[in-house]
C-alpha cells in the first residue's frame, strides 16, 4: 500500500501573468536605446502620426520607449520612480551589446598574448 494519502488535496501551480509577461509593442534593446540618446537633439524630429500606436504615436518616452496616450499620461509618468530609474541608468555607462556577449562566450578574436620575436 504505497502511494499518495487521497485526502490531501495539492494546488496545481497556474500560469502567472507575472511570470510571462507579454508586450503589446515591440521594445526596443538598451543599447539601441543609448545610442539614440547619444545622437544630437537635431536629429530627433517628432515622428508622423501613426493610427496603430496610443496618442497616435505623439507622445513619447525616448528613455522607457513607451507611447502615451495623451500629455497629462506622459507627464504622469516622468514623474514616477521606474522612469527616474531608467533616465539615471541610460545616461550612465553604455549597456552591453552583441559584441561583449560574443567576447564572453570566447566567440571573438583569440587572445594569444604578445607576440615574441621569432628566430
Amino acid at each position: 500500500m504505497g502511494g499518495k494519502c487521497p485526502h490531501r488535496k495539492v494546488k496545481k501551480r497556474r500560469f502567472s501573468h507575472k511570470t510571462a509577461r507579454r508586450d503589446k509593442f515591440l521594445v526596443k534593446g538598451d543599447d539601441a536605446i543609448h545610442s539614440e540618446l547619444r545622437k544630437p537633439d537635431a536629429d530627433l524630429k517628432p515622428s508622423a502620426p501613426d493610427e496603430d500606436l496610443p496618442g497616435m504615436g505623439q507622445f513619447y518616452c525616448l528613455h522607457c520607449d513607451r507611447y502615451f496616450s495623451s500629455v497629462s499620461v506622459r507627464d504622469d509618468h516622468f514623474k514616477t520612480k521606474k522612469h527616474k530609474r531608467r533616465v539615471k541608468q541610460m545616461m550612465g555607462p553604455a549597456p552591453h551589446c552583441q559584441l561583449d556577449a560574443e567576447l564572453a562566450a570566447g566567440m571573438g578574436m583569440p587572445d594569444n598574448g604578445p607576440k615574441l620575436m621569432s628566430m
